[in-house]
């Protein structure tokens, strides 16, 4: 994909991300009876005012990156006061949280349409054989890719909790194998003993191949869609939490860093245009879903300068019954941590750079 379709898809996917986050805050805070100045789409510097209504400038800005609230009394900025800081906890909290929610409601609805469109994707038991590395006790037993391994040393395969143990409690002894190929069954002799990947990962048992369940997609219309939609997005939150959780723990040192990293917004983009190519537009529509899931789970966290942050002292401010923290103490927290993450971006971004002037690719592979 060229640079320029891989930057406007990046740049429409942020776009999305983004106003609806913020559609999410300015509807509750109409709601709620918070004083909104201005809903801005794209960011300043203005472009034009296209219409005025209930008080409220509806404004189209230069840079097309999604769109931004702007609260009464924060005299022209993004973040500051005003209303919204003087209002109850009670209603300051559903506002910050609503953007963050309409991250995770987008990623459902973008779910339910693709399930409409292209069929709930259901795991078989079938164990397909996607690839036989060479030199290896599969390659000299003749296995091929696309082969369906059926049995193994008698055993109808399911999965790794059947090859695995036969594998490693059967290394040097001959095995039958029974794999379908072409709509033919073939049945292999196949010993299991050490081997090693291209890259040199050494193994002392097992087959050499790399196999995983066939999925096939049933169609489903919207009700059954959007049950799987919300099941497969807490499926996602789940294992997202979980790496958060071992990232942590690896910062710590209390277990092994999770393999890959945090990318930048070049990191995103490139990994965007590798989606897209690897998966076409369904691809980039399930990515978009996946990185609003991140922008729900980022923007709760209790981090200065995103909405965990002001939830946080909204909370603060409700368990002390209603005593604020003082404004310029949290405006402190709010600019040490916006400054923090600004270095760390720029870490970042350097990681990315250089990573992209390498040619190493953001999501694996080569």
């Amino acid at each position: 994909m060229t640079m320029l379709v891989t930057i406007f898809m990046f740049l429409i996917m942020l776009g999305i991300l983004v106003f609806v986050h913020e559609l999410g805050h300015f509807v509750v805070a109409r709601w709620m009876g918070v004083r909104v100045e201005e809903f801005g789409i794209g960011y300043p510097p203005r472009a034009v005012t296209l219409f005025e209504r209930d008080g409220v400038k509806y404004t189209l800005n230069w840079l097309p990156i999604g769109g931004f609230v702007r609260f009464g009394g924060e005299d022209n900025t993004l973040y500051g006061t005003g209303s919204l800081a003087a209002a109850s906890p009670w209603r300051k909290i559903p506002v910050m949280v609503a953007g963050p929610l309409m991250n995770l409601f987008l990623a459902i609805v973008i779910f339910a349409i693709l399930f409409i469109s292209m069929g709930i994707p259901v795991m078989t038991d079938t164990q397909l054989i996607n690839a036989v590395f060479p030199e290896t006790p599969a390659a000299a037993a003749g296995f091929q890719p696309d082969d369906i391994l059926v049995s193994l040393d008698g055993q109808r395969v399911t999965g790794p909790e059947i090859i695995e143990p036969i594998t490693r409690t059967k290394t040097g002894q001959p095995l039958s194998a029974v794999v379908e190929r072409d709509g033919q069954q073939l049945t292999l002799t196949v010993i299991p003993g050490p081997w090693s990947t291209p890259d040199g990962q050494q193994f002392q048992s097992g087959l050499g191949i790399s196999y995983g369940p066939i999925v096939t997609n049933e169609p489903a219309g919207l009700p059954r869609a959007s049950v799987a939609a919300v099941t497969y997005t807490g499926e996602i939150l789940m294992r997202m939490l979980q790496g958060f959780g071992a990232l942590l723990g690896g910062l710590f040192g209390l277990n092994e860093a999770p393999a890959g990293g945090v990318a930048g917004p070049l990191g995103i983009a490139r990994a965007t245009g590798e989606v897209i190519d690897q998966g076409g537009l369904p691809g980039f529509w399930n990515w978009t879903a996946v990185l609003s899931l991140n922008l729900f789970i980022l923007n709760l966290l209790p981090i200065p300068a995103l909405d965990g942050s002001h939830i946080m002292f909204s909370l603060i401010e409700w368990i002390r019954g209603g005593k604020k923290v003082p404004p310029e103490k949290e405006a402190l927290v709010h600019a040490i941590g916006f400054a923090t993450l600004m270095a760390l971006m720029l870490l970042i971004t350097v990681s990315d750079v250089l990573n992209a002037i390498s040619g190493n690719p953001v999501l694996g592979g080569g």
